[in-house]
């Protein structure tokens, strides 16, 4: 079997476990702080607040802006339901944005036709580790007074012209999910650079009180009051040991990855029903997967269980949110539909090796004459 991904590991993970395991000091510790100030040195942000997962990233971002009942959030509509989930979870109503048939990602010539006198914030997603248009996005707010949240639960080490992806708005939300370019197996950062929005989300994912790291440091006894509701959102140290050890091997993945990336632009080529995935100038993509989109003639359903058959793990891009039927969603986002019906994400991880690529290019080419 070819897996679609395949995280990579080695020593440095079990050093860290176990460095966290023999401390005895193994939920929000000082293992989560490390990962923590590791993370915001990274990308160049003054924050970084690690919790359970990305959805909790978002969560949280929308909440420290202050989003509540009766506002609206734009939201690019090609991505993982939890992008509109989260904005539901604030009592808030998502409005689906169509996106750039090229890149996938929101498409910012159609971001002011949907800004009413609700509108609060938008919510970029920088698609499959692609950075979204940035500079209009951040103008369009400028203009309107909204604020940004960027969706970057695919694009930690992504770079839009000089800037990290999630760095560039008020706050950007990274995931490490198993298929992510690093992993922690669930996880997820929020990152900001101002410092009272940090504030208020480190606060609200412990349960609206000081962290027990925190609290370990005070010299009297000092019994929380809870007067909001937080959350119970606080990322473990067993957890963050992973992220430590994964995050020393995040630009070497990277690297490999735009590697194999190009290699399959180059298998692609002689396919005339495979449209590889088109890069913007000045970005780094990083490649959190590697999709193209295949020709309407072709049943793309059909294609994957074909390769499948033959040991080749491939799926769907992502989703079209404004057909799912938890948001009710009256909004028209043809280029989104379009890319959810075509869209096939190709085997891409650090370890795939080019005759990998090549049996699955001669694999596809026989699915296809069988399916016809």
């Amino acid at each position: 079997m070819i897996p679609l991904c395949r995280p990579y590991f080695d020593s440095e993970e079990l050093y860290e476990i176990k460095e966290v395991l023999d401390s005895g000091w193994v939920s929000q510790g000082p293992k989560v702080r490390e990962f923590e100030n590791k993370v915001a040195d990274y990308v160049g942000a003054k924050y970084a607040i690690a919790v359970t997962n990305c959805t909790a990233s978002l969560h949280l971002a929308l909440l420290s802006l202050g989003i509540s009942m009766g506002d609206e959030v734009l939201v690019a509509d090609y991505t993982f339901p939890a992008t509109g989930h989260s904005v539901l979870y604030c009592g808030a109503k998502p409005i689906f944005v169509d996106v750039n048939l090229d890149t996938y990602n929101i498409d910012s010539d159609k971001i002011e036709e949907k800004i009413t006198e609700r509108t609060k914030a938008i919510i970029p997603v920088h698609t499959f580790g692609q950075p979204a248009d940035m500079d209009k996005i951040m103008k369009i707010a400028h203009d309107y007074n909204l604020k940004i949240v960027e969706d970057a639960a695919c694009a930690l080490g992504a770079k839009y012209k000089t800037e990290h992806a999630g760095t560039i708005g008020d706050i950007g939300c990274y995931s490490f999910h198993a298929r992510k370019g690093i992993t922690t197996g669930e996880g997820g950062m929020v990152v900001t650079s101002d410092k009272t929005l940090a504030e208020e989300i480190r606060y609200l994912s412990v349960f609206g009180m000081k962290s027990a790291w925190d609290r370990e440091k005070d010299q009297i006894l000092s019994i929380p009051e809870f007067s909001d509701i937080g959350y119970n959102y606080k990322m473990s140290d067993i957890t963050a040991a992973i992220g430590v050890a994964q995050l020393k091997k995040i630009d070497m993945i990277i690297e490999r990855k735009k590697k194999l990336a190009k290699y399959w632009d180059e298998k692609l080529e002689d396919i005339d029903f495979i449209t590889k995935p088109y890069v913007q100038k000045d970005v780094r993509h990083i490649y959190q997967s590697y999709v193209a989109l295949i020709d309407k003639n072709v049943n793309r359903n059909k294609l994957i269980s074909k390769l499948m058959k033959h040991g080749i793990q491939t799926q769907i891009g992502t989703y079209a949110s404004h057909i799912q039927p938890v948001y009710a969603s009256q909004e028209k986002c043809p280029n989104s539909l379009d890319i959810f019906n075509r869209s096939i994400a190709l085997p891409l991880y650090y370890e795939l090796k080019e005759e990998d690529i090549d049996f699955v290019t001669k694999s596809i080419k026989i699915s296809v004459s069988e399916l016809k």
